[in-house]
């Protein structure tokens, strides 16, 4: 057990290199590297959260029992979470751990909504599993909550939010280009009270490409240089299928619609949609 032991938290939208992460720190022995720590509590924790279903004081409680007591019981000088989860709970991971390092982690939305869309349909936002959540949250506590399996918690908006009934019309690419939309803004709302010597922003596409960048996101977390780095980085991380899709007509008129706020905040306005090569028989791309 330690009680020195530097938690750190790379939040995104998923779908943006989260898995990458974890196998990138986990080269390092001085870090006990996670994906998604205990997502079944996690994941509906930080929904209800968002969705008003859950106070502040009750969603920390979740924290203290999952990721407090890891960073506490760890060995190693250096946790760490990557999880699209924790995007929801920065305010309640920052008061728990009042010298957490955050990375924000963002990719392409066009890419993410495309990467969920078509490889994890059936765990984003699919219609059954959102109309189990929707039917939940109207029936303001008649109903039993849906099982903790990743496919029914996805954030709704709130009833009062202006939204509201308009997303109650979109398909499952809609949705997901919401997501993408939203939790980025929160990211970005919420860290703006962390002090800037502990948060830290970087694009996954910079990431892959460029070692400087690399370089920034190990000083920032005050680990050393490794070699395998550039390596990992190379490859894509949590593929079921190696296939790129990029959007058609319809959906790139969709994801600007309700995105193209934010990809102008992130500055991907003036990038094209790229297109990721995969090679047949390797994870290389």
């Amino acid at each position: 057990m330690s009680a020195t032991t530097q938690p750190f938290f790379i939040v995104s939208s998923g779908r943006s290199g989260t898995a990458m992460m974890e196998r990138l720190f986990g080269v390092f022995p001085q870090v006990e590297m996670h994906h998604e720590y205990m997502v079944h509590y996690v994941q509906p924790a930080a929904v209800c959260l968002r969705m008003g279903l859950m106070d502040a004081r009750q969603a920390t409680d979740v924290l203290r029992t999952t990721h407090e007591a890891a960073v506490l019981y760890s060995a190693a000088p250096f946790w760490g979470d990557a999880s699209n989860k924790l995007s929801w709970l920065i305010p309640q991971l920052d008061r728990l751990f009042p010298a957490a390092r955050f990375v924000h982690l963002v990719r392409d939305g066009r890419k993410v909504a495309s990467s969920y869309f078509h490889k994890l349909g059936a765990e984003c936002y699919d219609d059954t599993s959102t109309a189990a959540l929707q039917a939940f949250y109207d029936a303001d506590g008649a109903l039993p909550a849906p099982p903790p399996e990743k496919k029914y918690w996805w954030p709704l908006p709130r009833h009062d939010d202006p939204l509201a009934q308009e997303f109650r019309r979109y398909d499952q690419f809609e949705r997901i280009a919401y997501h993408w939309s939203a939790i980025n803004r929160v990211i970005m709302s919420d860290l703006a009270a962390v002090p800037v010597a502990r948060k830290h922003f970087v694009r996954l596409e910079d990431l892959v490409a460029s070692g400087p960048d690399r370089q920034r996101l190990l000083n920032f977390l005050g680990l050393p240089w490794d070699d395998r780095i550039a390596g990992l980085l190379a490859r894509p991380h949590n593929v079921n299928r190696p296939e790129d899709y990029p959007l058609k007509t319809k959906q790139v008129d969709q994801f600007w619609s309700i995105a193209g706020d934010t990809m102008r905040a992130l500055g991907y306005h003036e990038r094209p949609e790229y297109r990721v090569a995969y090679r047949r028989n390797s994870n290389t791309y």
